[in-house]
């Protein structure tokens, strides 16, 4: 079995729209002890069985669109496996499209896990090669570590804030955000660089377009900020806002807080 770790952005700079569809952004990715998890057996060709609470979410979706599965055979492709065969159990928690990278962090999962399955031994710099065209964030989601992202979000730059351990608590009030139409709200005004050594005074420049969406959002930042946290911020484009929290304790009180206005919400460490 092998961990899944949700992704959190402590920043997001949209810098420039590209030709390509695909915008330049700056971001600061972190990882969090919560997310999915996914083991393997041997299995007749490829195979998924999706469990947990967050299933009927994704239970609709075709085999040839999951994440997964699409790992699973850009891997197989990648090592010269004509005939791959594998069964793939996936426990899924983290909420879908909630600006947490759970499909991303699933598909850098597999390629991980898959490998050593497999017995290829190709290291994470050479999966993360083979995750850069399943989506931005799945590089990201192989190293499963805080970095700058550049370009789409695939070009990283590790970095250590010191924050492993960090109490977070993720507040979700249970819509979905489509990336796509948030991305589509951007004006077009570049408003400057992310400085990582600067990272609590940053930005994430899609949240007021994801509050347009969705103006709960903005409700869920100000119930967090009113916990006393010691930095808030949306998540991707959202719907998922996170907050730190300088104890386990003081994290204990903002999740019994937050809880009480039917939000999903978990409380985690950064890792």
């Amino acid at each position: 079995m092998i961990a899944a770790r949700a992704k959190v952005n402590l920043a997001l700079h949209v810098r420039r729209r590209r030709g390509d569809g695909y915008h330049d952004l700056e971001t600061l990715f972190a990882f969090t002890a919560f997310g999915d998890a996914l083991q393997v057996v041997a299995g007749e060709g490829l195979t998924l069985d999706v469990r947990g609470p967050m299933a009927a979410a994704i239970a609709g979706e075709a085999p040839a669109d999951n994440l997964v599965l699409r790992a699973a055979r850009a891997l197989a492709a990648a090592a010269g496996i004509e005939r791959p065969a594998a069964a793939l159990t996936l426990d899924k928690h983290i909420p879908v499209a909630a600006g947490l990278g759970g499909g991303s962090a699933d598909a850098a999962a597999a390629l991980r896990l898959l490998d050593r399955f497999w017995g290829l031994g190709l290291g994470l710099d050479a999966l993360a090669a083979i995750a850069a065209p399943l989506g931005a964030d799945v590089p990201a989601c192989v190293y499963e570590r805080t970095a700058v992202g550049t370009g789409r979000g695939e070009a990283l730059t590790p970095v250590d804030l010191g924050l492993a351990g960090t109490p977070v608590l993720l507040v979700n009030p249970g819509f979905a955000v489509p990336t796509g139409p948030v991305f589509a709200g951007w004006d077009g005004v570049d408003r400057g660089p992310l400085d990582p050594a600067a990272w609590r005074a940053a930005r994430n420049d899609l949240t007021p377009l994801a509050v347009r969406l969705q103006p709960v959002i903005a409700d869920v930042l100000a119930a967090l900020e009113a916990t006393g946290a010691t930095f808030v911020r949306m998540s991707g484009s959202g719907a998922t806002c996170l907050a730190l929290y300088g104890t386990r304790d003081a994290c204990a009180a903002a999740q019994q807080a937050v809880a009480a206005r039917g939000w999903w919400n978990t409380a985690t460490t950064l890792v």
